[in-house]
C-alpha cells in the first residue's frame, strides 16, 4: 500500500495525504503540503521524506520541537503507527495493508482516534479557559452543554478535596475517588514523582477487577507523559505504535489509556492514570476532564507534600536536640548535648566559650532548662552593652538616693535570678572592681546594692560566656585570676558554624519554620539551590548571622519557597553560587569593576575603594568573597583602614 499520513486532531482533524517521492512538509507557510494554521507551528515546521525503503521525520529547526510517540524528535525512521504531533495538531503515519480512509479535507474518519495517541496540553484545555467555557455554556442547551456542567461539578468537587484535606494520602485517595465515579475506568492511580527524580510510587490506586489497590503500571507511558508534561489518551493500545509492546499494559489485556502530568513548580509532581480493558474506550472529553482535575488537584498535592517535609522536618529537629533549644545533628552538637546533659544537674559555675553567634546563650539556656532550678528564673545581661556604672546597678540593684537619678529602690538582676540562673555574656568585658565584687557573690553567696550597707543572701548558678581569649586577658593584666578560676569550674567551646556545616540545613529549616509562622502565618522552606548555597558559605557571624539571612529572605522572598536569588550578595558570592543568569551577570560585572578600579589604582586598596565609592573594608571583603585576590596586581598592598 501508499504509506500515507492522517489527521487524528487539529485543523486538518480527518484528512489524510498519500505520502510520494517528494518530501511533505508540515508547517504555517503558503508552500507547505500540510498547510497549519497554528501559531505554534513554524513556518517550515517538519518533512517526511523516502530514503533508502523508509520514511524518515525531520524537524526543520521548529521553535516549539516535533514530538513521534510523545517523545521530543530531531530526526527518525518512521514506523507503522507511529503518532506525530506539531503543535496542536496530532497525525498518524500508516504503511501497512489497513483499510484506508477517504482522502480530502473534512473526510469522515470515525475510527481514525482508535489507531494512536491524542495529546493534551493544560492550556488547551476547555475548562481552564474561562472565556471559551463561558461561551460555551451560553450556548443553546444540549449534549456538550450537558456533559461540561457534569464535568464542571465533578471539578468542582476535586477543587474542595483540595482544599478540605491536607494530608497527601487523604488528597490522593479523595480525588482518585472521585474521578473514578465520572471516568469509565477499571483502574486507576495517583503516580507520584520520588523527590528529584521521575521515578513514581503510587499515593493511591484501585481496581474494580477485584485485583485489590495495587497493580503495574506501564513505564513507557509514564516516561512519555512526564517527558512531555502532556495529557495523553490512547483509546486502542494494541496499535499504538509506543505502546503496544509495553509488556504490563499487554498482560492486562488493557484496551484503552488515560493519562495526565500534575504539574509542578520544577517540574511534574507526578500523573493521574486511568485504564479500561472493557469495549467502552475513553475519548477526548474524558481527556479534557482530566487534564483539568491534574491541574486542579496538583497544588493541593504538592502543598501537602510539602506540609508533611515540614512535619517530618519537625520531627527531625525534635530528635536534633531541639528539646533543649539546641539544634543540630553533628558530633560537635552531640558533644554538647552530652556536656549539657552531665553539667546541667550540678549547681557548679560554667564558662562558655566560642566566637560571637555561635549559640552560647541558647546553650546556657539549655542547661537552665536541663537542671533543677528549670521552674525558677533564668536572668540574662550583657556585660558589653553597658557603662561599669550603670552594669553594677543592673547587676547588684541600688538603694533609693545612692546616687543622683536613684529616686527608688530598685533590685538587681541578682535578686531577680535568686533561686535560678544568671547568665552574664561577654563577661570578659567586666571591669577589675565588678570582677572582684562578682568574686564575693561566688564565694560567699551574698551581695550589697549599690549605696546599701546590709549585705543579701542570694542562690544563683552563674554561667558566664566570652568570645575573648580571657588566658591572654590574664596575662596582660585585664583580667583577675581569682575571678577566672572561680567562672572556670566547667568549660565548654561552642564550635563556628563552618566547623559544623552539616547543620546548616537543619538551623536554615528551623530558623524559616519560626520566622515564616511569626511573619507569614504560614511555614515556609528551602530550595535545594538555597541550602547549597547556604552550605558553601563560611558564616563570619555564624549562627545568629544565619538566622538574620533567613529572616530577611522569608521576609523579602515571593513565595514560601526560598530561592538563591531571596539570600544577601554576600552569602552568594562567598558560596560561588551562581543560583542564576541574573546573578551570574552581576557578579561578572562586580568582579570586572573591581579589577578595573585596582589596576586604574595600581594595587592601591584605598584608592580603588575611592574609584568604586565603596569603603575600603567593604572592597576588602568583596575581594575575599569573590575570590579575586589571585587576580590583583602584585603590587597590590593588602593595608587595611
Amino acid at each position: 500500500m501508499t504509506p500515507r499520513l492522517i489527521a487524528l486532531s487539529g485543523s486538518h482533524r480527518g484528512s489524510s495525504w498519500e505520502l510520494g517521492p517528494d518530501p511533505l512538509v508540515l508547517g504555517r507557510q503558503s508552500d507547505c503540503q500540510v498547510r497549519l494554521d497554528d501559531p505554534v507551528a513554524s513556518r517550515r515546521h517538519c518533512e517526511l521524506r523516502a530514503e533508502g525503503g523508509h520514511w524518515w521525520l525531520k524537524d526543520l529547526d521548529s521553535r516549539h520541537g516535533t514530538f513521534v510517540n510523545g517523545v521530543p524528535t530531531r530526526e527518525r525512521r518512521l514506523e507503522h503507527t507511529d503518532v506525530l504531533q506539531v503543535g496542536d495538531s496530532t497525525f498518524l503515519f500508516l504503511c501497512d495493508d489497513v483499510p484506508r480512509p477517504a482522502a480530502g479535507v473534512g473526510a469522515s474518519l470515525p475510527d481514525a482516534a482508535s489507531w494512536s495517541t491524542v495529546q493534551r496540553r493544560p492550556e488547551d484545555v476547555l475548562y481552564l479557559q474561562p472565556r471559551r467555557l463561558q461561551a460555551a455554556l451560553a450556548g443553546p442547551m444540549g449534549p456538550d452543554t450537558s456533559r461540561i456542567a457534569s464535568d464542571l461539578q465533578a471539578l468542582l468537587e476535586v477543587s474542595t478535596a483540595v482544599h478540605e484535606l491536607q494530608q497527601v494520602e487523604h488528597l490522593a485517595a479523595r480525588v482518585l475517588e472521585l474521578l473514578l465515579a465520572v471516568l469509565p475506568a477499571e483502574r486507576g492511580g495517583v503516580l507520584l514523582c520520588e523527590p528529584g527524580s521521575r521515578e513514581t510510587v503510587a499515593a493511591a490506586s484501585h481496581d474494580r477487577r477485584g485485583g485489590g489497590t495495587s497493580f503495574p503500571i506501564s513505564t513507557t507511558l509514564v516516561g512519555r507523559v512526564l517527558e512531555g508534561q502532556v495529557g495523553c489518551l490512547s483509546t486502542d493500545v494494541a496499535v499504538d505504535g509506543g505502546l503496544r509492546e509495553a509488556e504490563s499494559l499487554r498482560e492486562a489485556a488493557v484496551r484503552s489509556v488515560l493519562c495526565a502530568p500534575l504539574p509542578g513548580r520544577q517540574g511534574p509532581l507526578g500523573l493521574l492514570y486511568f485504564d479500561t480493558s472493557s469495549g467502552h474506550a475513553f475519548s477526548e472529553h474524558h481527556l479534557e476532564l482530566l487534564t483539568a482535575a491534574a491541574v486542579i488537584s496538583a497544588h493541593g498535592l504538592a502543598n501537602a507534600q510539602r506540609l508533611a517535609r515540614l512535619e517530618r522536618e519537625n520531627q527531625r529537629l525534635q530528635g536534633a536536640g531541639l528539646e533543649h533549644g539546641v539544634v543540630g545533628e553533628s558530633a560537635a552538637m552531640q558533644r554538647l548535648l552530652r556536656f549539657i546533659s552531665r553539667a546541667a544537674p550540678a549547681g557548679s559555675t560554667v564558662l562558655l566559650r566560642g566566637e560571637s553567634g555561635t549559640g552560647k546563650e541558647v546553650a546556657a539556656r539549655a542547661l537552665h532548662k536541663a537542671s533543677p532550678r528549670a521552674a525558677a528564673p533564668f536572668v540574662a545581661i550583657n556585660c558589653a552593652t553597658l557603662s561599669e556604672t550603670l552594669l553594677e546597678s543592673e547587676l547588684f540593684g541600688h538603694e533609693k538616693g545612692a546616687f543622683t537619678g536613684a529616686v527608688a529602690r530598685k533590685e538587681g538582676k541578682l535578686e531577680l535570678a535568686h533561686g535560678g540562673t544568671l547568665f552574664l555574656d561577654e563577661v570578659g568585658e567586666l571591669s577589675p572592681a565588678l570582677q572582684a565584687r562578682l568574686l564575693r557573690v561566688l564565694q560567699e553567696r551574698e551581695f550589697e546594692r549599690v549605696g546599701g550597707t546590709r549585705p543579701l543572701q542570694v542562690d544563683v548558678r552563674l554561667i558566664a560566656a566570652t568570645n575573648r581569649d580571657l588566658e591572654a586577658a590574664l596575662r596582660e593584666g585585664r583580667f583577675r585570676e581569682d575571678f577566672f578560676y572561680r567562672l572556670d569550674v566547667i568549660s565548654f567551646t561552642l564550635p563556628p558554624l563552618r566547623e559544623r556545616r552539616e547543620d546548616i540545613p537543619l538551623l536554615a529549616r528551623h530558623f524559616a519554620r519560626l520566622h515564616g509562622e511569626r511573619l507569614r502565618h504560614r511555614a515556609v522552606s528551602l530550595s535545594p539551590a538555597a541550602l547549597r548555597a547556604l552550605e558553601s558559605y563560611d558564616w563570619p557571624g555564624n549562627i545568629r548571622q544565619l538566622g538574620n539571612v533567613i529572616e530577611r529572605a522569608v521576609v523579602l522572598g515571593a513565595d514560601e519557597l526560598i530561592q538563591p536569588e531571596d539570600l544577601p550578595d554576600e552569602v552568594l558570592e562567598g558560596s560561588g553560587s551562581a543560583p542564576s543568569d541574573f546573578q551570574a551577570t552581576v557578579t561578572s560585572t562586580k568582579k570586572k569593576s573591581i579589577l578595573d578600579a585596582m589596576e586604574k589604582a595600581r594595587g592601591d586598596y584605598r584608592e580603588a575603594a575611592a574609584l568604586l565609592g565603596i569603603h575600603v573594608n567593604s572592597l576588602h571583603r568583596l575581594i575575599r568573597n569573590l575570590g579575586l585576590k589571585p587576580h590583583l596586581p602584585r603590587s597590590a598592598p593588602s593595608h587595611r583602614d
